[in-house]
């Protein structure tokens, strides 16, 4: 498989290095030690740098001042920043806005997007549903005011949970169901009377919201109901996840093999010791399995190209692989790191609380192994 990048993705790797350089990951408090969540708000500098540097408007065409590149130039920029831990929904902001631009009306898409790359109006999106088991777009329903000519907006009622960045986002893209049962997509000012957001607390420590929704009222040109527009936005949401879990797993395990490299018992640094290469070997083989999933189904939904499954099928590979072996990077990097895994003052233990995130974020393994079976089952493999 060639997995090399363009030039453009490439110089988007090193706007992001450049961006992320400043970042520290320890630069809240732990949660480990933080009875609330570890900050009120998203990182807004480095939003702001994210958006000097024209990272936020990255996937977007240059009609709204983008730069015209796909998903996998995002997951390359997103792989950058889950190394450090960076607190900013980009991965929520580029994927709506990505779907605005596809599916959206133009007038919709010409008021936000240039907004968007600006980093003046943040997005963010949720796909939790009321609890996480369900389909999120069953969570909310969305019925039409008048009809015809008469049409006039859309009411929402329901609840949407675990949505992240809720409180420091502009627009909530928000998935719903018709009373036709079609899937359709709402993006809802969270200033919108009927809306009320409920704090809630991520195994990282950010801040997550309970989205409530009692008659909302959105304009008919902020519902998006062409066909797919859901469907897209929840394999934007799950593909960036797997890159976040990339970034955040080479990370550690770098972390380990200097920390084993310096280390030493009996007069040798433990690196050198059998069981624990053998340990750091098996990670390394679960970051390679990662990675190739990962540009698998990046590329499959960036050239929209055929293979003997549709792309959701290898979009729940990456995202098994991605679950599993991040959390097996972070528990191997923890015990071999000793009491330090456990010390609240190195940064091991946030990158764990982050791992636990990211590993149910968009389903366990386990739902994305019942998912694939579903795909093998309705498309036999010759």
């Amino acid at each position: 498989m060639d997995f090399t990048f363009t030039e453009e993705e490439q110089a988007a790797v090193e706007a992001a290095r450049a961006a992320f350089s400043g970042v520290a990951p320890d630069s809240v408090p732990s949660p480990a030690l933080t009875p609330g969540a570890v900050a009120e708000d998203i990182d807004r500098r480095l939003w702001g740098t994210l958006a000097g540097s024209d990272l936020l408007g990255l996937t977007l065409s240059e009609e709204y001042g983008g730069a015209g590149l796909g998903p996998v130039a995002l997951c390359l920029v997103l792989r950058e920043a889950a190394r450090v831990l960076a607190r900013v929904p980009l991965l929520e902001s580029c994927a709506v806005a990505m779907t605005v631009e596809r599916y959206g009306e133009r007038t919709l898409a010409a008021a936000l997007l240039p907004r968007v790359a600006r980093g003046e109006l943040v997005l963010t999106a949720g796909a939790n549903g009321r609890s996480g088991h369900d389909p999120a777009e069953l969570a909310v329903t969305a019925r039409p005011v008048g009809s015809g000519a008469d049409a006039s907006g859309w009411v929402l009622d329901g609840v949407q949970s675990a949505v992240p960045w809720a409180q420091a986002a502009d627009r909530i893209a928000l998935p719903a169901h018709t009373g036709e049962g079609r899937a359709v997509l709402a993006l809802v000012d969270p200033a919108l009377q009927g809306v009320t957001l409920a704090d809630q607390v991520s195994t990282s420590g950010e801040r997550l919201a309970e989205v409530r929704l009692d008659g909302v009222r959105v304009e008919a040109r902020e519902l998006i109901d062409a066909p797919g527009a859901w469907d897209r936005l929840r394999d934007l949401l799950t593909t960036g996840t797997c890159a976040l879990a990339l970034g955040l797993g080479e990370r550690v395990l770098a972390m380990t093999a200097e920390y084993t490299g310096k280390r030493e018992q009996f007069g040798f640094p433990v690196a050198t010791f059998q069981a624990v290469a053998v340990q750091a070997a098996d990670r390394y083989i679960d970051l390679r399995a990662m990675e190739v999933t990962l540009w698998q189904a990046a590329w499959r939904i960036s050239t929209g190209a055929g293979g003997p499954l549709p792309a959701a099928g290898d979009i729940a590979v990456a995202k098994i692989w991605a679950s599993d072996g991040v959390r097996r990077i972070v528990q191997t990097a923890q015990h071999l790191h000793g009491g330090f895994g456990a010390d609240t003052d190195y940064p091991l233990h946030r990158f764990h609380a982050w791992a636990k995130q990211i590993e149910l974020s968009l389903g366990p393994a386990a739902a994305h192994e019942e998912a694939l079976g579903d795909l093998l089952a309705a498309h036999p493999l010759a």
